[in-house]
Formats: C-alpha cells, sequence, structure tokens
C-alpha cells in the first residue's frame, strides 16, 4: 500500500455521491417500488384501452421480488455489467415484460418508459443543507470531481455545476473498488494521487482503493464502529460538514 505525502498540498478532492452528500435510503426505497408501481398501473391503462386486460396485472403476475431475482440473475450471469445498475433494471425489465405476455417492442418500450420513471424518482435526492456553501468554497480552492457506482443521472442535479468531473463507474464497467474510476477522474483534473483525496462512506469501495493509489480519504463513518486505528493518510469523520475543518488543519501541518 503506498503511503500518502502529507507535505505536498491537495489539488483535488473526490467526492462520492450517495450517503456521502445526502442520505440515499429513503431515495432508493421510494424509487425501488415507485416505478414499478408507475409501470404497473400505466400498463394496465394501456392494455384496458386496447381490450386486452385478459393478461391481468402486470405486478401481481411478476411481483417485484421477480424483478429483484431477476437483476441478480443478470449480474451473475453478466459480470462485465455488475455495476451498470440501468442496463441490468432495462434488461430485467423487458425480459420481463416479454414474460407477461407483450410483444418484444412493446416490452422495450414500455422498459425504458419505467427507467425514465426511475430517473425521475432517483434524482428526489436532498443533499445535506451543508453541503452547497461548502462545494462551492472548496471549489475555490481545489479541482472537484464526482465517483459513483450509482446510475443517478447527476448532471441534472444543479449541484452537479461545482464538478469539472463526474465519472458514473458502473457504466464504465470499472465500478468501485476498481482503481480506474479513480484513476480516470484524477486524469481528466490533471491531479497525481499524492495531491488528491477521496471522501467517501465506504470503507471497502472508497477508502481502501483511493488509499490503496496514494490518495488521502476521508471516510464518512457515521457511527460505523471501526476499532482498529486508521491507515496512514486516512481521516474518520462522522459527516460531510466536518471535511472543512480537516482540510484547514491539514493544510497547517
Amino acid at each position: 500500500m503506498t503511503r500518502p505525502s502529507s507535505r505536498r498540498p491537495l489539488q483535488a478532492l473526490t467526492f462520492d455521491l450517495d450517503d456521502t452528500l445526502w442520505d440515499n435510503q429513503g431515495v432508493m426505497a421510494l424509487t425501488e417500488q415507485g416505478h414499478y408501481a408507475w409501470l404497473d398501473e400505466r400498463l394496465a391503462e394501456w392494455l384496458a384501452a386496447r381490450d386486452e386486460s385478459d393478461l391481468g396485472r402486470f405486478a401481481e403476475r411478476l411481483p417485484i421480488e421477480a424483478y429483484q431475482r431477476r437483476r441478480r440473475e443478470l449480474a451473475e450471469r453478466h459480470p462485465l455489467r455488475r455495476g451498470d445498475f440501468t442496463w441490468i433494471r432495462e434488461q430485467a425489465l423487458c425480459a420481463l415484460l416479454e414474460e407477461f405476455g407483450l410483444p418484444r417492442a412493446a416490452s422495450w418500450l414500455w422498459a425504458l418508459a419505467a427507467m425514465e420513471r426511475f430517473h425521475a424518482l432517483r434524482l428526489r435526492v436532498s443533499p445535506y443543507p451543508e453541503v452547497e456553501p461548502m462545494l462551492a468554497e472548496l471549489g475555490r480552492h481545489y479541482r472537484l470531481a464526482s465517483i459513483t457506482n450509482g446510475n443517478l443521472a447527476f448532471h441534472r442535479l444543479a449541484l452537479s455545476r461545482h464538478f469539472e468531473v463526474s465519472i458514473a463507474a458502473g457504466e464504465m464497467h470499472a465500478p468501485k473498488p476498481d482503481p480506474r474510476c479513480f484513476l480516470m477522474a484524477l486524469a481528466k483534473l490533471g491531479a497525481s494521487p499524492e495531491r488528491a483525496m477521496h471522501i467517501g462512506d465506504s470503507w471497502q469501495e472508497d477508502i481502501l482503493p483511493a488509499v490503496r493509489l496514494g490518495m488521502q480519504a476521508a471516510w464518512i463513518a457515521g457511527d460505523t464502529p471501526h476499532g482498529e486505528a486508521m491507515p496512514a493518510g486516512v481521516h474518520r469523520l462522522s459527516h460531510i460538514r466536518e471535511l472543512p475543518a480537516l482540510l484547514e488543519k491539514l493544510g497547517r501541518e
């Protein structure tokens, strides 16, 4: 493991998004249930208008558990695309709609429509109140990038304007902890690992890969227990609001 240097000033900060800049659990639960219920309701209306209600209700014949199971199966069969959540969801929905009895063309149209609803619901995140002013200030001193495994359409959020670079790691088939998404972000920022810090909530997907590359890391750990001492270059924080104070402290060292 490369030991990060604390003597050279930081040039760049890379951020995880979900559960780092906002609480993601409630939004994901709403999105998971919401887009599937939307598909069930709209599809029933469409079939009724075509006098094809004999197919029954989609979500009754194929409940959401079938959708989740099909996604897991696809991830196992296509390991290189396991982090491309949008592709996996589209494929699973299309397959289930065909199994339900729709022609393939109609299945694809409805799968894509359901995913549009998914992305609309997925955007209903609420960044912590400190995040917007914090990023605005940090952007005056550092180059900023986001690296996420999620399939949030981040470019549609106003918050994305603070980031020079946004990496959707799953879509490039290199989800964290794969180092390639970190290296791509750093290359686009023009920063070396030893002059960059990654900020994230996952020990396995954010902190360890960053430190192995020689980056510093801020672990947004909340109340997660961790009995061992922090490795060199890793700083434990309970909340993202503590990041500016950490950076100020490091700047004085």
